[in-house]
């Protein structure tokens, strides 16, 4: 299994977005950057990720799991782009923020830091486990 982290503006999709759409999940959709597209492309199913949310939140807030591979966005009819499905698997005891990660030495060379604008990036395991730890969950 590998770990991941993925994007979203709460007020375009939230974690309680997530949570309502229960076990069928959800399309990762909307993601047009090709960095991104190719991580998703390298998603497996049960593959876990992060749920950040951008803009105003700043923070991880739960782990969601891929229950779809890689499919065509169905948001577009531009066959480049492709998305993968998600479901939520739990969330956070507590957010990390964007300003705690970067605080954290363990955490330095995480993508989170390193490429911020990115929406869909790896999470090693150590950072994995690290901010499981922060946010008050088992890895």
């Amino acid at each position: 299994m590998r770990t991941w982290l993925m994007k979203s503006e709460p007020d375009a999709f939230s974690w309680d977005d997530l949570v309502a759409k229960g076990d069928a999940g959800e399309e990762w959709d909307g993601v047009r950057n090709y960095q991104a597209r190719n991580f998703m492309r390298e998603m497996s199913l049960g593959d876990q990720a992060f749920f950040y949310h951008s803009q105003s939140d700043k923070a991880v807030v739960g782990i969601c799991e891929v229950i779809a591979t890689a499919h065509p966005d169905s948001t577009t009819d531009d066959p480049r782009w492709e998305c993968v499905d998600v479901r939520a698997l739990r969330p956070f005891a507590r957010p990390v923020t964007l300003a705690q990660i970067k605080a954290d030495p363990a955490l330095a060379d995480m993508a989170l830091v390193k490429s911020p604008r990115l929406s869909v990036q790896p999470v090693g395991a150590q950072e994995w486990a690290r901010v499981c730890d922060l946010g008050g969950v088992a890895p």
